[in-house]
Formats: C-alpha cells, structure tokens, sequence
C-alpha cells in the first residue's frame, strides 16, 4: 500500500464511524450535554466534519463543500459559514442544533468524496509542501493529513463514549 492508499482508507473510516453514531440519534442523543461546558453529540459530529472539510478544501485549493453543496443551507445554523466550532463557547456550541440526524451522514459523505478527490492527485511533493511555517518544524500537507485525521478519530471517540453514557442514562 502506498501513501495516498494509506491515508485514503484512514479517511474512509470515518464515514462509518459518522453513520454508526448518527443513526437513530434522538434529540436527547444529539443535544444532552453532560455539564454545561460539555459538548453533545450532533455538536461533536458537525465540528469532526467541519474540520476535515475546512483544512482539506484549504490544502487542495477547493471552496469547502459546506458552502459550495449547500450543506450550510440545509444545517440553517446561525453561525458564520466559515464557522468550524475551533474555539467555541458553550453559548456557540448551544447553537449547533440538528434536527436530522442524516445531514451528518450526508455532509460527511460529501467530505469524503472532496477528500477523495484532492487524495487522487497527491504525491510525495504535495506531501512535502509546507503549509504552514509558523512551527518548527513548519507543518506540512502530509503532517496535516494526520493532524486531521488525529482530530477526528479523537472527537468521534469522544461521540461514541458519550453517546454510550446517554444511552445508559435513560
């Protein structure tokens, strides 16, 4: 297995993690947080999203598929588009409210496929492009391939225990 093989089927792992924890989400599954600075379900799943869709998009030059599929539309969120959830207060997270739950297994999809996409055409050198000099060593395209997936394999571990907890709860 090569590099972009190697990284395509991390990315694909996410879907069904995505689906798994949506599926039969009730309002109290997506909203109930645990505390008052707790993050819910559905706001863990929207931001595990956004974040693959926002750094992903940036690295492959591509508008976000949030806006340029509608999916900002569909969500109806009263937030900035270019919202990701990155420094969220508990008041903005209270804002991230998901009547249906499929929209998640939707967005992630077309995540998927953008991701697909700009995986088609990296090599060794997009790979090895720096993206960011601000750390030493500077982050590069590949580096932050892993950093996005390390971000979501973390937050969808947190779905998932916390969606068990809910469950249990009741």
């Amino acid at each position: 297995m090569d590099t972009r093989g190697l990284l395509a089927d991390a990315f694909h792992r996410l879907p069904p993690l995505v689906r798994h924890l949506a599926d039969g989400a009730d309002d109290h599954l997506l909203h109930t947080r645990v505390d008052d600075d707790a993050n819910p379900l559905a706001w863990l799943l929207w931001h595990t999203i956004r974040i693959q869709d926002a750094q992903v998009a940036e690295l492959a030059g591509r508008e976000q598929v949030w806006t340029a599929q509608g999916w900002v539309d569909r969500f109806g969120l009263p937030l900035d588009p270019e919202d990701h959830g990155y420094g969220h207060r508990r008041e903005d997270v209270a804002r991230v409210r998901v009547a249906d739950p499929g929209l998640l297994v939707g967005y992630q999809d077309a995540v998927t496929a953008m991701v697909d996409d700009y995986l088609a055409e990296v090599d060794g050198a997009e790979l090895d492009r720096v993206v960011d000099d601000g750390y030493d060593p500077p982050v590069t395209a590949g580096v932050r391939l892993v950093s996005i997936l390390g971000d979501a394999f973390q937050h969808l571990g947190q779905a998932d225990y916390l969606r068990g907890v809910l469950e249990r709860s009741r």
